[in-house]
């Protein structure tokens, strides 16, 4: 059975679309005093540069909304305040009035899911007044239970990050970590180049701070952490394959194996949303057609099955012209991590989208393909 690798790329992108189109908003308060670097930390954690956008919406006196078209985050950003009780005081009622507007929608869309408070450590202290603050929206936040984490910016000496960190720990917030963090690489005259660090901590604590609905949208939108995007990928292979496995627990004829594709194709739209890159129709076919097509013509026919199992181990010789549950799962295992280390590439800088599309991509692909295939012996 021939199939068309370009009908199946449309559809891929179909799927892709809808998985998007479904993913829920992530709606995070960044709060904190000026000059902490919220703007420099919000584009280093998020694609699409958002602080970079303009201004945003302004919501309340003392907070704007940023979004961008085309990213399911929102960031409720408030302006930095100094000190001084009454502006501190109504920063703390604006934020509080905007978690309670959210969940009066009874909408995970407009709901707000966590709460960064940055605290810059560069000046090796923290004030009694943010302290202060940080208990009295602790106290408020008591009915909400709005995730509250403290992300100590500009954290250039990880030694006086933890002195901080600790004297934070010994006013027992009610905040679930106090994260120091490097947002980005950092020249220091005649030393060297500090390196940003934390950040990928910061994604993999709101990974556990965040309902299960909103998993998906954060890895879609974040930047800063590949081993949390490889992680959950993974998890969406692993569903793939134990479901084709179960495609094939009747052996399926090779003039069926068409049953796996809709199976494959999920599997390819959970992971290219998780990347968050924008994939389109012709680097799919390039990738599908390098996998499992001949010559870019067919995809999961009896002559490319056939050319498969050479790679898969114990796959043997099929009886009745037919491949079992183990195969289709070999088969759809090796192609998810396959696509998977190509995202990574894509991820790391050493690919680019566009480069998909040529023949080195689609030697690249093929290769990763067959040493995912090996992998399995």
């Amino acid at each position: 059975m021939a199939i068309d690798a370009d009908k199946i790329a449309q559809d891929a992108i179909n799927a892709i679309a809808e998985k998007i189109k479904n993913l829920k908003t992530l709606n995070i308060i960044v709060a904190g005093k000026t000059g902490v670097g919220k703007s420099t930390l919000i584009n280093s954690v998020f694609r699409e540069k958002l602080a970079e956008t303009g201004m945003g919406k302004p919501v309340t006196d003392h907070m704007r909304k940023i979004t961008k078209k085309g990213v399911p985050l929102a960031i409720y950003d408030t302006r930095g305040f100094e000190l001084g009780k009454e502006v501190q005081a109504e920063v703390k009622q604006e934020v509080i009035e905007t978690i309670s507007k959210g969940l009066a929608t009874q909408d995970i869309n407009k709901a707000i899911h966590c709460i960064w408070y940055c605290i810059n450590t560069a000046s090796n202290r923290v004030e009694p007044e943010e302290i202060e603050w940080l208990k009295e929206l602790s106290k408020e936040n008591q009915i909400t239970q709005v995730p509250i984490i403290v992300v100590l910016t500009q954290s250039f000496s990880r030694k006086n990050a933890e002195a901080i960190r600790k004297t934070l720990l010994d006013e027992n917030l009610d905040v679930i970590q106090i994260i120091p963090v490097l947002a980005e690489d950092y020249e220091i005259d005649g030393l060297g180049t500090a390196k940003s660090y934390g950040l990928d901590v910061l994604i993999r604590v709101m990974g556990e701070a965040l309902p299960d609905e909103l998993l998906d949208t954060l890895q879609n939108v974040q930047i800063a952490a590949l081993a949390e995007k490889k992680r959950h990928a993974q998890a969406a292979v692993a569903t793939a394959t134990v479901a084709a496995a179960g495609e094939g627990a009747a052996p399926i004829p090779f003039s069926d194996c068409a049953l796996l594709i809709p199976t494959q194709l999920g599997m390819i739209a959970s992971i290219t949303v998780i990347f968050g890159f924008d994939v389109n129709k012709s680097i799919l076919t390039a990738f599908l057609s390098s996998t499992l097509g001949a010559g870019g013509a067919t995809l999961l026919g009896k002559t490319i099955v056939t050319n498969l199992l050479k790679f898969i181990p114990g796959a043997g010789t099929i009886a009745g012209g037919a491949i079992s549950a183990g195969t289709a799962g070999v088969i759809t295992a090796a192609l998810g991590e396959a696509y998977i280390g190509i995202m990574e590439l894509v991820f790391k800088g050493e690919m680019s989208i566009d480069d998909l599309g040529t023949k080195a991509g689609k030697d690249a692909m093929a290769t990763m393909f067959k040493s995912e295939l090996k992998k399995k012996r």
